[in-house]
């Protein structure tokens, strides 16, 4: 009988994040990330659970902006909203200006 190859498991492609909720939990800090492309991945922060929220915030800020450059080799900027609750913070997250993609119809225009 013949047996298939066996077919090498691809890592998952993450989208380009646009948006991260951070929350305190009594387990640790967690992170969903949201992406351009509509999908969602959600996971632990490497950090001690007595970390300061502003430093988790600048954890979290640092593994969106990792992963967008080492994955999709492009620069994002994280901009944290005002919190509502005392656990829970948002943040937006956009391409770098450099890393934009240019305007409609700018496309061969050069600047004289």
């Amino acid at each position: 009988m013949a047996r298939r190859k066996k077919e090498k498991k691809k890592q998952p492609v993450f989208g380009i994040p646009k948006g991260i909720v951070l929350l305190a939990t009594p387990e640790g800090w967690r992170t969903s990330v949201l992406t351009m492309e509509g999908g969602m991945f959600c996971g632990r922060l490497d950090i001690s659970i007595n970390t300061d929220p502003q430093d988790a915030r600048a954890a979290a800020a640092v593994m969106v902006t990792e992963l967008a450059r080492d994955v999709h080799d492009t620069d994002v900027e994280v901009n944290w909203d005002p919190p509502q609750e005392p656990w829970s913070w948002t943040a937006q997250v956009t391409l770098t200006a450099e890393d934009e993609p240019p305007s409609p119809g700018s496309e061969g225009e050069t600047a004289s």
